[in-house]
């Protein structure tokens, strides 16, 4: 199947590892041009690096803080300087901290709004006039909590939801400008983020992370944890040409893990 990628100029936020990474790869190799962002240029030109020997398009980095709006600003200038106008963006953001209501105070949840929430919206805002020329793709990464709040996640289970809210929002206000916007939740998919996140919990419980990781991939009926790779193919077709009907979604890549309908 021919996905529609090719000379595609593709924006995909926090893409110097993990999911967001992944996802740029398997642009880059359907022949997307792909700007990457972090705020390590190391990390950047690293990725970069990586990505560029299965790439098919170009690929470019430019470092940002997306908690920062003039960084925002000169990321998007910098992509459409680089790469040209912006017909895709994949936001991304790493995940707040774990931990129950009363953990956080007032600037814990500042945080986790300005890069969890508001970094969305506001790099939403700026490729907007590129996107409405011809119509584009966004897509948001979010969590499964979209669909099943997590255990001990309360700030990514606030501000995960809101980026739904959004994407469902927005799919309906720029339908009319033929913009598809989706949000694409990833279960326990084997990342950093996901060890970390098991280390805490082995921790606080006195186990062994393989303890914990073995009892974790026993809840999913896939039976392990999914790879990055098989993450970003599902990106990747929501960005698509190839999709042409589907938005206003929420997909999970779990194995089965939610059970919510």
């Amino acid at each position: 199947m021919d996905l529609g990628l090719t000379n595609k100029v593709v924006l995909v936020v926090a893409s110097s590892k993990g999911l967001g990474k992944a996802v740029a790869k398997e642009l880059a190799k359907e022949g997307a041009n792909v700007m990457l962002t972090s705020r390590s240029a190391e990390s950047l030109k690293k990725a970069a690096e990586e990505i560029q020997e299965e790439a098919k398009g170009k690929i470019a980095y430019f470092p940002a803080d997306i908690t920062k709006p003039e960084d925002i600003k000169s990321l998007v200038k910098e992509t459409r300087e680089k790469l040209g106008k912006i017909d895709v963006l994949v936001n991304n953001a790493g995940g707040p901290p774990s931990g129950n209501f009363l953990d956080f105070n007032d600037e814990d949840w500042e945080k986790a709004f300005q890069l969890n929430l508001f970094s969305y919206i506001r790099l939403i805002r700026e490729v907007l006039p590129d996107l409405k020329q011809e119509g584009g793709k966004i897509l948001n990464i979010a969590s499964s909590s979209v669909k099943a709040v997590l255990p001990n996640l309360i700030l990514s289970n606030t501000f995960r939801n809101g980026i739904n809210g959004l994407s469902k929002s927005l799919a309906i206000e720029l339908a009319p400008d033929k913009i598809l916007v989706n949000t694409i939740g990833p279960g326990r998919i084997a990342t950093d983020r996901i060890q970390e996140l098991d280390q805490a919990k082995a921790e606080a419980q006195n186990r062994s992370l393989e303890e914990v990781t073995e009892e974790s991939e026993k809840s999913i009926p896939a039976g392990r944890y999914g790879e990055p790779e098989e993450f970003a193919k599902a990106a990747v077709f929501l960005v698509s040409g190839a999709n042409t009907y589907v938005t206003g979604q929420s997909l999970l890549v779990d194995g089965g893990m939610v059970t919510a309908i």
